[in-house]
């Protein structure tokens, strides 16, 4: 409320309405004055919402700068996290996905193509498994199979399940791709594979993530499915800016 209000009196005051000193004012003061004002300028009430609108977008926006200004270098080249395309690629697209996530197995065909579109691209992914139990073992399992050469063909398997990914069906792509299951499970005890997934959840966390899938592409932050052409757009950006 006090921030509304706020906002009021930074429009009305902009419009001319006189206002007494900031220091001089009491909560029933601003009260008060803020009635008068909307009464004799009803207009004022969406102007005082699109500023602080405004002002809330400005923060965040300056907020986010200063992660991807202080993050850069984990979110594109944390070793502990897969790559694929081009490793020594131009651009890097970081992609938050659960296996579990309808759009990301939309997203996928779109990365692929990408990938296969431009060989100067490369893809880290970042597991997020925040839709249940089988979404965390199935990022797991992935990330274990890292340990066996397997993660991109792994990945692409997952992406492609009929149905949610479980423990049942995650072992069926295990066998179905000759995976030692015995290592793998060992494998997804590993504390690298714990710490993948906690910087997953504190980086989507510092970004403003709420769902999968997210894409960071230099300084643009695209969360939801993308079209294969603004993937593009946003890889070329990156490279025009330099």
């Amino acid at each position: 409320m006090k921030r509304i209000l706020a906002g009021l009196i930074a429009i009305a005051m902009s419009i001319g309405v006189p206002m007494a000193r900031a220091d001089e004012l009491s909560d029933s003061d601003v009260k008060r004055l803020a009635l008068e004002a909307i009464l004799e300028n009803p207009e004022i009430i969406m102007q005082a919402i699109q500023l602080l609108q405004q002002r809330e977008n400005q923060a965040k926006a300056e907020a986010i700068g200063s992660v991807l200004e202080n993050q850069r270098e984990l979110l594109e080249q944390d070793p502990n996290a897969p790559v694929i395309g081009n490793p020594e690629g131009d651009v890097t697209v970081v992609e938050f996905f659960d296996y579990n996530c309808p759009y990301c197995k939309r997203a996928a065909p779109v990365v692929k193509n990408v990938i296969a579109g431009d060989s100067d691209v490369r893809v880290v992914y970042r597991e997020w498994p925040i839709l249940g139990e089988g979404s965390d073992f199935a990022a797991r399992a992935a990330l274990a199979s890292r340990n066996q050469g397997k993660y991109e063909e792994f990945h692409w398997a997952l992406m492609a399940l009929d149905g949610r990914a479980t423990e049942a069906s995650v072992l069926k792509v295990v066998r179905e791709l000759g995976l030692d299951e015995d290592q793998l499970r060992a494998d997804m005890e590993a504390p690298e594979v714990d710490a993948h997934i906690q910087v997953s959840m504190e980086l989507a966390r510092q970004l403003g993530f709420s769902g999968t899938p997210s894409f960071v592409i230099g300084d643009a932050l695209a969360p939801g499915l993308i079209a294969e052409d603004e993937m593009t757009r946003l890889i070329e950006a990156v490279r025009d800016a330099r």
